[in-house]
């Protein structure tokens, strides 16, 4: 997965406390990111495992979808001297998704020094909208170690 991943990206996840590494609600999931860029970040996830109890992709699992991509564009934009923190997200649902995979790809809509919002859609195999989440994060000074 990692050699898609940009330098800036690389050394976000260098930052990652190793004890909660192995805990990530991603991997849960099943994400696999495509692409990592501050301009774009596309990423999938399987439908099976994430699903409602109608046998439909959960909408939580949209959500988490949606931030996970959205956080990491605000990240990269931020840079690595910041972290960034959702304070907000919404998600529209526009269509069921029984199986398969669905993407999501996320671009950022505003990049502030205080706040970073960013636009994510998700679309299933056929390449139809299923989703679509706006996710605004607070920027803040990374800690002291």
């Amino acid at each position: 997965m990692t050699e898609h991943l940009s330098e800036d990206f690389r050394e976000q996840l260098a930052g990652i406390n190793p004890a909660v590494a192995d805990q990530q609600l991603n991997d849960k999931i099943g994400l696999e990111l495509v692409e990592v860029t501050a301009e774009r970040v596309v990423g999938t996830m399987p439908v099976a495992g994430n699903l409602q109890p109608y046998g439909l992709l959960h909408g939580g699992a949209n959500a988490v979808l949606a931030e996970a991509l959205g956080s990491t564009v605000a990240a990269l934009n931020a840079g690595a001297d910041k972290i960034t923190l959702g304070f907000e997200l919404s998600c529209t649902h526009h269509r069921g998704v029984r199986g398969g995979v669905v993407t999501g790809t996320a671009v950022p809509v505003h990049v502030g020094r205080g706040t970073i919002t960013t636009e994510i859609v998700l679309t299933d195999e056929q390449g139809r909208r299923t989703c679509t989440a706006r996710l605004s994060c607070i920027v803040r000074d990374r800690p002291k170690a």
